[in-house]
């Protein structure tokens, strides 16, 4: 086996638990909403209805891009999946593209690669063959959750490579940054930028009128003008594949101009030291983790803004009753009702929180692999300090992100005349924590005991339940089977009470489990990558 070959199967291996979160998410939603528009609307009069009230929503356009044909289930899927899923693609692309290049010479292990036998370009090359390779695990993925759904083999591998195709885009923004920056965070940043700028131009060319021609400036739009199952245009295709490949090369040709662990953009070595966020460790992981914060702090809170515009939006003229049984099994509130609505969206919030919390965990769980704890234990701080100190830090994270999301989910339904008060917008949000925190204390406990499989068994365990929790009482699954799940005793606060003694419980299950991972933590040793 070559030395390039075995560097891009190291980092195909690396990336592996990422890549499959990334993809078996993209997978799942892509087949269910085939399967769920499929039978919410088989009738062509309530596709009309549907595509009369949602399909001219500006604030759904905010979220999706702008709808080509939602008469059709290809053309639904295309708008639905295409729209949300060239954002998680591109999320991963940038990821991917930062982890390989930056992250791999911040920690030094690029440094030992080229003092072997492999050169500069032949380092670079298999880091961007490794990014490749998950790129093809994710269409592969998308291609058969939309195959599954009993869609067009073929429509299904266009849809989902132009859903990829922007992954692809940014991961070429991702191999630039990662050369501009010195660090892994400034280069994330700096990707993170250039998506935030591309969604909204995507976003302006959606809701303006006479202003659609943004959509090509913008590889988000360009995913758009693919219009899978909707007159199909793959001639759009050479854009982002033109475009990804520059990017690479001008990644490539930096990369070779430079000395390793440098980048082109460097700080002033006569500016004054920051010092803020150095009191402790826990205020040092909040300084490292300010950025992906504020990422999820602005995904979030923008999701939460378009569902308090869409809280009014339901109506028994545009829900079929079929579908207001199969959500009533969910639940049993109504989402004809604005509180009802935002009951129901509250749900992914709740997962969207847990997902969080594992991410603290996995941050964690990072800075033992990269061998940066070991440092850390080595000054007087102790093991439990350290850990104690992590969990309470991503607990205040995710409750800083709960509030902000039910005061914003209020402001959106307010500014829609919605009659929903904001204390009980903040309860939906303090509904969201009790899970929260039971799976960051199950994290925290894998991360204890099996540090190397702690993250996959913690994104593991947060997937399946939310999963079981959509599917088995649609399922009509046996009432102790749905109750496995914690998603199953959260009440769809404001529409209903909030669940005390589920919340209880619930966190005294959490409190166990955060004591036995400090216990265990003090007991182990370090594990390395």
């Amino acid at each position: 086996m070559s030395a390039a070959r075995a560097v891009t199967r190291r980092a195909v291996a690396d990336s592996r638990i990422r890549n499959v979160s990334f993809a078996g998410f993209l997978g799942l939603i892509a087949f269910a909403n085939v399967v769920g528009y499929r039978h919410t609307y088989p009738t062509l009069k309530e596709r009309l209805a549907f595509a009369a009230s949602f399909g001219t929503n500006k604030a759904v356009e905010l979220f999706y891009g702008h709808p080509h044909d939602l008469l059709t289930v290809g053309g639904y899927t295309a708008w639905r999946v295409g729209g949300i899923g060239a954002i998680i693609a591109a999320v991963w692309g940038l990821l991917a593209a930062v982890r390989a290049l930056r992250t791999e010479e911040e920690s030094g292990r690029q440094e030992l690669v080229l003092a072997g036998v492999l050169e500069r370009r032949a380092a670079y090359l298999a880091a961007v063959a490794a990014i490749g390779a998950g790129g093809a695990l994710l269409w592969l993925a998308l291609t058969l959750g939309l195959a599954a759904g009993r869609l067009p083999v073929g429509g299904s591998a266009y849809l989902a490579l132009a859903t990829i195709a922007s992954g692809a885009v940014f991961a070429g923004v991702g191999a630039v940054a990662s050369q501009l920056a010195a660090t892994r965070r400034v280069a994330v940043e700096l990707s993170a930028a250039v998506l935030v700028l591309a969604f909204l131009l995507r976003t302006v060319a959606d809701i303006s009128s006479g202003l659609g021609g943004l959509r090509w400036a913008t590889p988000l739009g360009w995913s758009e003008e693919l219009r899978p199952f909707a007159d199909p245009r793959p001639a759009v295709l050479v854009l982002p594949a033109v475009t990804a490949a520059l990017l690479f090369v001008a990644g490539e040709a930096i990369a070779r101009g430079r000395d390793v662990g440098t980048g082109l953009i460097q700080g002033r070595d006569s500016s004054e030291p920051r010092l803020r966020l150095l009191s402790s460790p826990a205020a040092l992981a909040l300084r490292s983790q300010r950025g992906s914060l504020a990422g999820w702090l602005a995904g979030t809170g923008v999701f939460a803004l378009v569902v308090g515009l869409l809280s009014t939006s339901f109506t028994s003229a545009n829900i079929p009753e079929s579908l207001r049984r199969e959500l009533h099994k969910l639940g049993g509130a109504s989402i004809t009702t604005p509180a009802g609505a935002l009951g129901f969206y509250f749900v992914l919030f709740v997962f969207a929180f847990s997902l969080f919390a594992c991410s603290q965990i996995a941050a964690a769980r990072r800075e033992e692999a990269d061998q940066e704890l070991e440092t850390l234990l080595a000054l007087p701080v102790s093991r439990t300090r350290w850990l104690v100190g992590r969990i309470l830090l991503a607990a205040g994270c995710t409750t800083f992100l709960a509030f902000s999301t039910g005061l914003l989910a209020w402001a959106g339904a307010a500014g829609k005349g919605a009659h929903v008060s904001l204390p009980r917008m903040l309860e939906a949000g303090a509904n969201s924590l009790p899970v929260a925190f039971l799976f960051l204390a199950l994290a925290a406990f894998a991360f204890a005991l099996v540090p190397r499989a702690s993250v996959g068994i913690a994104y593991g365990l947060v997937s399946v339940a939310f999963v079981w929790e959509l599917f088995g009482a649609l399922l009509g699954a046996p009432r102790w089977l749905l109750d496995l799940t914690p998603y199953q005793h959260v009440g769809l606060v404001p529409a209903q009470p909030f669940r005390a003694a589920a919340a209880g419980i619930m966190l005294g299950i959490a409190a166990g489990a955060a004591a036995s991972a400090v216990a265990l933590f003090r007991r182990r040793d370090l594990a390395g990558a």
